[in-house]
């Protein structure tokens, strides 16, 4: 069994694919119309075959409420891997990305976290 899919709820699509793709590096994979909104997702360029990430409308009830507590209790949505956080936080820093955790050691585990613009805080990683 592997992860085929994951997602992550965004407040306007063209905006997250805008970020997700332009500021992130992540290409378009799939993009299907469902009446307002798309099936929309992105994957690394690195593993085009690999897991997709799904921007899913936060339409449903339930959804504001939810992303909005994570993001108050300063929790991330989903975890990206990175070669290197410190040289991924300064080349997103350059672009403009606000991060709510700059850099932090935690034994072989680097971690910062940012702003994805869309409702979401998520969280870039590296293991040594």
């Amino acid at each position: 069994m592997r992860i085929h899919l994951s997602s992550v709820f965004v407040d306007d699509q063209e905006k997250a694919l805008r970020f997700y793709t332009d500021v992130l590096g992540f290409v378009k994979k799939t993009e299907v119309p469902l009446g307002e909104d798309r099936w929309l997702t992105v994957v690394s360029p690195e593993d085009p075959d690999g897991t997709e990430l799904l921007l899913e409308p936060n339409g449903h009830p339930a959804v504001k409420p939810y992303t909005a507590a994570l993001v108050e209790d300063g929790i991330p949505a989903a975890a990206f891997a990175v070669d290197d956080v410190r040289a991924e936080y300064e080349r997103l820093r350059e672009l403009g990305v606000h991060f709510t955790q700059e850099p932090l050691e935690m034994g072989p585990v680097t971690t910062a976290v940012l702003d994805d613009t869309c409702g979401n805080l998520i969280q870039i990683v590296h293991s040594r």
